[in-house]
């Protein structure tokens, strides 16, 4: 990968060079960097797609399903849900716009 800089889990890679498996760096980790962002005062809007993003999205300020299935929408109906980048966009923005303490 010429070594960028990354925030993921451990990659396990071959001799090779090429990447075979990962190793989770703690657990529930995209609801972990929302609290992280939080203990630097910062506001969050989060957008995901899969139920492994549903944790993330509630801890958020505001959170967005984007191309989520029917089944996720469902389930979870406390999230606005969007199916272009165009949606996407305009609810980032109404959720930007709202006061919402930290």
């Amino acid at each position: 990968l010429g070594w960028p800089t990354l925030f993921c889990h451990r990659l396990e890679v071959d001799e090779k060079g090429r990447i075979t498996d990962y190793k989770l760096r703690q657990k529930d980790p995209k609801r972990a960097s929302v609290i992280a962002f939080h203990s630097l005062n910062y506001r969050v809007i989060s957008a995901g797609d899969s139920y492994n993003d549903t944790t993330m999205l509630g801890e958020a300020e505001q959170g967005i399903l984007f191309h989520a299935p029917d089944n996720v929408i469902a389930e979870f109906p406390q999230f606005p849900a969007v199916h272009s980048y165009d949606d996407l966009k305009k609810e980032i923005i109404k959720a930007s716009e709202r006061d919402i303490p930290l």
